[in-house]
């Protein structure tokens, strides 16, 4: 058994808290950016745009992580507290609403700059695992998105939690939503996928899908909401919605002509 006691802050300087997750954030969008424009983008007029791009993205991530977490997860509260929606630093971030919010803020870039939004989100699509990975990561460290009881033997202990003896599922998540879910788009990035702009991002949606739905298992519900239908959370019946999606996506992809 592992004893979590990590302090969420990872250094302070004079009264500014620098946390593990604004870390990660960071840290995910500066590799995912370097990735992008050393290993993936092949196209010059893409290449001149994706600057501008990412700073939509960012305002996607962030304004979409954010309400999207106020919507699914805890509406009751905000609307009792308003204010607290600005309070980014005191948690609460949905990767569901944060996709949607990337998805708009894609849309309104390509529009402006008459691109193909697939374009953009096949190039998110293979960097996102990256800060995924970071994300968890954080999580884990901030006793963040704990796991269900259990008494295997790499059981983890949260101690700023409880004393329960837990799966370590935010390390679950790390390896297959960022380590396994990168190298999977890889390959097919490999396969010459980007040709046919958006084949990775369906494909990203129906792998992250599957992997979060098995995730859950070992991941405790949100105290607020708990079980849902069939014993399933939240995030798993989100998951199966954006998992018909990416099928559905991938179907029309392919069978273009």
């Amino acid at each position: 058994m592992f004893i979590n006691n990590f302090d969420p802050v990872a250094f302070q300087i004079i009264s500014l808290e620098i946390r593990w997750y604004s870390l990660a954030y960071i840290i995910g969008i500066i590799l995912g950016w370097a990735y992008c424009k050393k290993k993936l983008i092949k196209d010059q007029q893409v290449l001149s745009l994706f600057d501008d791009f990412v700073t939509y993205l960012i305002i996607g991530v962030i304004l979409g992580g954010r309400l999207g977490y106020v919507l699914f997860y805890n509406l009751k509260y905000y609307l009792e507290n308003p204010l607290e929606i600005l309070m980014v630093w005191n948690g609460g971030m949905s990767f569901h609403g944060g996709l949607i919010g990337v998805i708009i803020s894609t849309q309104l870039f390509s529009n402006k700059h008459k691109v193909s939004q697939f374009v953009f989100l096949d190039l998110v699509s293979l960097s996102a695992p990256i800060g995924i990975f970071f994300g968890r990561i954080a999580n884990f460290i901030n006793s963040e998105l704990i796991g269900r009881a259990t008494d295997l033997p790499w059981s983890v202990q949260f101690v700023l939690i409880d004393n329960i003896k837990r799966h370590p599922s935010q390390l679950y998540e790390a390896f297959f939503e960022g380590i396994i879910l990168f190298f999977l788009l890889r390959y097919f990035f490999k396969k010459n996928y980007l040709q046919n702009p958006g084949k990775i991002s369906a494909l990203f949606l129906i792998f992250y899908s599957l992997f979060r739905f098995f995730a859950e298992f070992f991941r405790s519900p949100d105290p607020q909401i708990g079980y849902l239908i069939s014993n399933l959370t939240l995030g798993q019946l989100i998951s199966v919605l954006f998992l018909m999606t990416g099928t559905v996506m991938f179907y029309l992809k392919n069978n273009e002509k």
